[in-house]
């Protein structure tokens, strides 16, 4: 004899079984100026080379508002090109309506178009000069930026961020864990983790820790890992600056 109540299946199919929640996920973007095959692969054979770790299922954005060629890029060989690489094309970002209509077809979200960061690359180097303690006084008053302020560790699997404003962690950044701000970060312990600051494109921004051990530092976009960071400054108090979109590592003292 069937036990199983009459009402189950309809109280099984009132339940929620999902719920819709917005998600703070960086994305890495693949700028594209051109594209033909043989030197595409080769450069992106290189650069999967230097960084392999990364290249490993690594979502991207597929952006071509830098696109400079002359030809319609074949969207689906070089989406296949990137996954051969580790890459996994996630989205797309173009002015071009024909180009999203593929993008569409191929299965690919469709990004807004790109917010140009405030261009502070002259005034980089006098902005990096600056303490720490300036630097915060800078973003909090001249700016009027606001902070946010987390006093305790982040732990491995945490993902802090500072929306519109600096964040400033008090304590140390674990490996595993991630600090996103708009503006700056700064981590008065050991960054072990992950830091990626002016996540919306602003290109002024700095990371200033007191013991650089991280996995991956970025500001707008523009990144280096930890075989790029185990250097000279590996485990030394640091300031990151971008200027000409190249991360610039120099001792925080």
């Amino acid at each position: 004899m069937d036990s199983k109540p009459q009402n189950a299946e309809l109280s099984f199919s009132d339940a929620p079984l999902f719920r819709l929640k917005a998600g703070l996920f960086p994305l890495t973007q693949l700028d594209i100026s051109d594209y033909e095959h043989s030197h595409f692969a080769e450069q992106l054979r290189a650069k999967a080379a230097e960084a392999p770790a990364f290249f490993q299922h690594t979502p991207v954005v597929l952006n071509f508002e830098p696109y400079q060629g002359t030809l319609a890029p074949p969207l689906l060989e070089l989406t296949a090109l990137c996954r051969d690489h580790g890459l996994i094309p996630v989205a797309l970002r173009s002015p071009d309506e024909a180009l999203q209509q593929r993008a569409r077809e191929a299965g690919l979200a469709l990004m807004p178009a790109g917010r140009p960061g405030r261009d502070n690359s002259e005034a980089a180097p006098q902005a990096a000069s600056a303490e720490p303690e300036a630097a915060i006084d800078s973003a909090s008053t001249a700016n009027n930026r606001p902070s946010k302020i987390i006093d305790t560790p982040i732990r491995s699997g945490q993902q802090v961020y500072a929306a519109g404003g600096d964040l400033i962690v008090l304590s140390s950044v674990s490996a595993g864990a991630e600090v996103l701000a708009d503006g700056n970060i700064h981590i008065y312990g050991a960054l072990r983790g992950r830091a990626l600051a002016g996540v919306r494109g602003d290109t002024s921004a700095g990371i200033f820790c007191q013991s650089l051990e991280a996995e991956l530092v970025s500001i707008a976009g523009n990144f280096k890992l930890d075989e790029d960071l185990r250097g000279e400054h590996w485990k030394a108090a640091t300031k990151i600056r971008l200027s000409k979109q190249t991360l610039h590592i120099q001792p925080l003292s």
